[in-house]
């Protein structure tokens, strides 16, 4: 279960019903694994949708909060679509398809529930990289029952694509990038718990997603970046982040992180270093994985050997760690926390099973101006 005042953030962050679509979340027998990482977030925390189910037949009747190991949620887990809009007051207004394999494709079964929702005239929202759009035959249906697809991860028009410029220096805040030492670790929610928990301390900060999900969250600033070109990737999130300065006039940009500097398959955290040049990183590690999650046959790196890569490489220093608590006891978190502690000489926390205020802390610590200036202005 959450810490109290971890959960009001959570609710504080959560606009009226009203405000929000209504939406189910497609997650066959992945919800609460590693490749149900979107449908996980969604349960979370969500700025766009109102989550009114979550389709996993092999979880039915749990409580998607409660399947997560955290408070209840009021979010049901249903057997199929059927089940999911019978269980609707009204037709949703759209499903969203929560599952994020390693390939980024459908299934076959996958895209049996995606056509059927489209017959029954619900809108599909997908952060695959196959695009709905481009599909024949889910398109054309979907032009036949009057609804809209959406891809979230489809990039902007090539012509329309930024190259990177420099602006970035102009940047005048403090940026903190969630990197990680693997993919799908915990960085969107370390990075969503983060800037939520700064602004209730009265710090002003703003989150840049990179990810299709934080996109799906309501993430008001970002690009999906492993869909972008390869040559606009760092263009593009350095505009984002630009953005979000000159949008906000924030005293913290927080960036979220993709993959892991030192994975072997993904270069995305490169991208997060060269674009937004952070002059700080909080790392997200779980201490009880042995081996890479998509790549089980690739050892995890050692926090030490990824904590030495992250600075020489983005020129920048990591502030604190936080815990991906996967396969562990509160016990044996506390340990951790204490081992980086005398190892490392670096502060860690849960940021999900501790209180919000330990990453407060771990920012100020590094940047004591950030907390005058919070005096200041209180004053």
């Amino acid at each position: 279960m959450l810490p109290d005042s971890l959960q009001a953030i959570l609710d504080s962050a959560t606009p009226p019903d009203d405000a929000r679509q209504s939406a189910v979340v497609y997650c066959e027998n992945n919800f609460t694994r590693i490749d149900g990482k979107t449908a996980n977030g969604l349960v979370r925390s969500s700025e766009r949708y109102r989550i009114l189910s979550v389709i996993d037949s092999t979880l039915t009747g749990e409580d998607a909060g409660t399947a997560l190991g955290e408070a209840a949620a009021g979010i049901p887990i249903v057997a199929d679509l059927s089940a999911a809009l019978t269980a609707a007051d009204t037709l949703p207004d759209v499903l969203i398809f929560g599952l994020a394999p390693l390939s980024g494709l459908m299934s076959e079964a996958d895209r049996a529930v995606v056509l059927a929702a489209v017959a029954a005239g619900v809108g599909v929202v997908s952060g695959l990289h196959e695009f709905l759009a481009d599909d024949p035959e889910i398109s054309a249906a979907a032009l036949a029952s009057g609804v809209a697809l959406h891809d979230i991860r489809r990039p902007r028009p090539t012509k329309h694509l930024r190259m990177f410029d420099g602006a970035i220096d102009s940047v005048d805040c403090v940026r903190i990038a969630v990197l990680g030492t693997d993919g799908a670790i915990g960085k969107r929610t370390t990075s969503t718990l983060l800037t939520q928990a700064l602004n209730d301390a009265g710090i002003h900060t703003v989150m840049v997603g990179t990810g299709q999900t934080g996109l799906m969250q309501g993430a008001a600033y970002g690009v999906a970046l492993d869909a972008i070109p390869a040559q606009f990737g760092v263009g593009e999130l350095e505009g984002a982040v630009l953005a979000a300065y000159e949008g906000e006039h924030p005293a913290v940009i927080v960036i979220e992180g993709q993959g892991a500097l030192s994975h072997p398959a993904y270069l995305s955290s490169t991208v997060v270093l060269r674009a937004s040049r952070p002059q700080a990183v909080i790392m997200q590690h779980a201490p009880a994985r042995r081996m890479l999650s998509d790549y089980p046959q690739v050892r995890m790196p050692s926090p030490l050997s990824e904590i030495e890569l992250i600075e020489r490489f983005g020129k920048t220093r990591v502030i604190g760690i936080t815990i991906n608590h996967e396969d562990m006891t509160r016990a044996e978190v506390t340990a951790a926390i204490a081992r980086y502690d005398a190892e490392l000489g670096l502060p860690a926390t849960d940021a999900l099973w501790h209180e919000p205020t330990a990453l407060v802390a771990m920012v100020t610590a590094a940047f004591p101006a950030l907390k005058e200036g919070k005096q200041l202005a209180m004053a």
